[in-house]
Formats: structure tokens, C-alpha cells, sequence
């Protein structure tokens, strides 16, 4: 299989068995995401590895009791680390103060994205999957309280990785030519818009396993792997929000604004207390 098709068939995976991960594959994993790009090749990044069934357990309660991630063989806890760095500086004589300023902290963000991805596409390679978890954006402190993570250190994403147990058959994407600009920015029409994300999710169906299995396959895997019904707490929360189109979904449902505010608040409050003061 050529990297064009690898990368054309993967799928964020939330099933896996109960298959360990060879050390030597692992050592390779982390090799690509040491070789990934990194601006001024700084590297300010740090990658705590989980596979201890209690350690993965408590990712997974960090994270918003996400099962894949207590399920899955492995997870890398991205971080960013200026830690590190600082103390090089010290030692050598230079101020490093990039806890300070907002550039330093999106360099560094797109490092570990960067890092994060070489990650997924060698895992893919070796027939693994893996899926990104953000959420643990939401409990910064205690995630660094629980890895024993320095000042001037934030874990900002978690990647769960393991053998696929099951595989997405589709995932809604928009098409090409949306997000594609020749030369210059192509401003579309409302219609077109509305067209574009119509494409992408399908008509709103009134079937709510139908449509979240087309349109959020997370959702279905989190129903199953749950004693707790997920998809019957969602048709009450329809129900009573008046949901009744894909974006009102996702913006009224699972990224409503009071709830992704207050996640910034405490972004803002985490950053403070490991060091950050860029905002």
C-alpha cells in the first residue's frame, strides 16, 4: 500500500484489543515523533508514555471517562515543555522566556501536533490505530498533578494507540475544492456553505443511531462500550434543546458555549499556575 492510500484509510479508532504493543515498535513510535519538524529544531516537547492498566484507567478518568482510552494497550501524553529549556538556558548563561509570549506557545503547539501526527501515520503503517483525546485540555492541573509534571510543562493532547478491534467504514469530511484556495481566498456563498456541510453530515435524520453512526462515530462507540446508554442521554438532551440540524448538534450539544468558555477559563487558570503568562 502506497502513503497516499495509508493515509487516505485512516480512521480515528476507539475499539481495540486487548493486544500488547511490541516494545521495538513503541521505541519506533517515538522515534517518529523525535524526527518530526520542530521550529528552530528546539523541540519543546515531551511525551509520557501510559500502558499500566491502573495508570490507564486513571488517563482515561482524567480525560472525561473516555473508554478507549482505558481500553487501549497505549496512550502518549503530549506535552508541551519549556521546562527543559529553561533550565539549558540557566545553565547556560542566556534567559529562555518563552512562557511568556503567545508565539513561543503556538510554535510550540504545532511541534507537538507535528510530533503527535508522525505518530499516527507510523502506527498506521504497522497496522495500528489510534485515536487524538484533547480533553484533557479541560483538566490540565490534574493531569499534572497525577504525572508529577514541573512548572513550565502542559499536557495538552493524549494519544490512545492499539490494534483495531473495529474500523469506522466512513468518516464525514468536507470535499476538496471547500477547503481549497487558489491563489487567493474563494469567499464562499451562504449556499454554498450550507451545501458544503450538508455534503459532509447528510440530512439531519430524526433516527438518532442512524445519524450519529454516520455523522459521529465516537458517540456509537461510547454507547457500547458504556454501561451507561450515551445515545439515550442524547435523544432527552435533543429533545429538549429543540435540536433539529447538524450545527445546532454540535453547538448546542457537545460544544455549547458556556461549556467550551469555561474550559478556556480554566485553560487560562492551568497555564497560570504551570508558569505561563502569555495571556
Amino acid at each position: 500500500m502506497n502513503l497516499y492510500d495509508l493515509i487516505m484509510r485512516r480512521r480515528s479508532i476507539r475499539n481495540f484489543k486487548d493486544q500488547e504493543i511490541l516494545e521495538h515498535i513503541v521505541e519506533e513510535l517515538l522515534d517518529a515523533a523525535n524526527n518530526a519538524p520542530s521550529g528552530g529544531n528546539i523541540q519543546p516537547i515531551s511525551i509520557i508514555l501510559v500502558q499500566e492498566a491502573e495508570r490507564r484507567k486513571e488517563l482515561a478518568e482524567i480525560v472525561g471517562d473516555q473508554p478507549w482510552v482505558k481500553n487501549a494497550p497505549l496512550s502518549m501524553v503530549f506535552c508541551i515543555d519549556f521546562y527543559r529549556i529553561k533550565k539549558w538556558a540557566s545553565m547556560s548563561n542566556v534567559d529562555f522566556t518563552g512562557e511568556n509570549l503567545f508565539s513561543n506557545f503556538l510554535i510550540a503547539y504545532a511541534d507537538l501536533m507535528c510530533a503527535a501526527q508522525n505518530v499516527v501515520i507510523l502506527a498506521e503503517n504497522y497496522g495500528l490505530g489510534s485515536v487524538f483525546v484533547g480533553t484533557i485540555q479541560a483538566n490540565i492541573g490534574i493531569a499534572r498533578q497525577y504525572f508529577m509534571i514541573p512548572e513550565y510543562v502542559l499536557p495538552m493532547m493524549v494519544l490512545s494507540i492499539g490494534y483495531p478491534k473495529s474500523v469506522p467504514r466512513n468518516i464525514p469530511k468536507l470535499k476538496r475544492d471547500v477547503i481549497t484556495h487558489k491563489e487567493k481566498y474563494n469567499v464562499l456563498s451562504n449556499d454554498e456553505i450550507k451545501n458544503a456541510f450538508e455534503d459532509k453530515y447528510g440530512n439531519f435524520d430524526d433516527n438518532v443511531e442512524k445519524y450519529l453512526e454516520k455523522a459521529f462515530i465516537e458517540a456509537i462507540e461510547a454507547d457500547k462500550q458504556q454501561s451507561q446508554s450515551w445515545v439515550e442521554r442524547v435523544k432527552e438532551k435533543m429533545k429538549k434543546l429543540e435540536i433539529r440540524n447538524n450545527a445546532q448538534f454540535l453547538f448546542k450539544l457537545r460544544y455549547p458555549p458556556e461549556v467550551m468558555a469555561k474550559i478556556n477559563e480554566n485553560l487560562i487558570s492551568a497555564f497560570k499556575n504551570a508558569g505561563f503568562d502569555f495571556i
